[in-house]
């Protein structure tokens, strides 16, 4: 996984709605936390989502246990600066997904937007992996989005790793089901169209 130093300043550099990756609302994403049918006092942890509006949104819709994850400060107290008082209804992790140590079978949905992509590196991978299998419950969701075959090569100055839902489902492993995969075009602030492909699994 790259440093902390460089997402520090990524978003020291640019507002959070100018980074390519912005999304007013993460509807694909919302759509699918929605598909996995969990209740609102389900543990809905966001990988990477520091200074996106999906927790906005999950706390609009009456989810009581949200924790959004980043290894990057600034992007995370962008967040809580947009959320306000509401901001302690949220469980923040300052820390890089490979490397937190997180509660045994806690969580009841992983959610990831274009963290994954990132690990170039396979042990990096492994340890990302490690974490999902530890963190999430049995019969618990992962909902993953990465670029997909016809997207960048690299982002933010770093190179990625580009899945079709097939390579995904490999690196995952036969211990998750997959249950949906979807291919979305995203226009990035600037204009330019970026392929992402969402999984949607359930742990075994």
């Amino acid at each position: 996984m790259s440093d902390k130093s460089h997402w520090e300043k990524i978003y020291a550099g640019k507002r959070p709605n100018e980074v390519s990756w912005y999304q007013t609302h993460l509807e694909k994403s919302l759509e699918l936390i929605r598909a996995t049918g969990v209740g609102r006092d389900a543990e809905i942890l966001d990988v990477g989502g520091g200074a996106s509006t999906l927790v906005d949104d999950l706390l609009a819709a009456g989810y009581r246990h949200v924790t959004v994850m980043d290894i990057s400060a600034a992007a995370i107290q962008s967040a809580k600066t947009r959320l306000g008082s509401r901001a302690v209804d949220v469980v923040w992790l300052e820390s890089d997904a490979t490397r937190q140590s997180l509660p045994a079978q806690h969580y009841d949905v992983w959610h990831d937007r274009a963290v994954f992509h990132f690990l170039t590196d396979a042990a990096d991978r492994r340890r990302y992996l490690d974490n999902v299998s530890r963190a999430l419950k049995p019969g618990g969701h992962v909902i993953v989005a990465t670029f997909g075959p016809h997207g960048p090569l690299q982002c933010s100055g770093l190179d990625i790793v580009r899945y079709t839902p097939e390579q995904l489902h490999e690196v995952f492993g036969e211990n998750y089901q997959l249950l949906r995969s979807a291919v979305e075009d995203h226009l990035t602030p600037s204009g330019k169209h970026q392929e992402f492909v969402y999984c949607y699994y359930r742990k075994r």
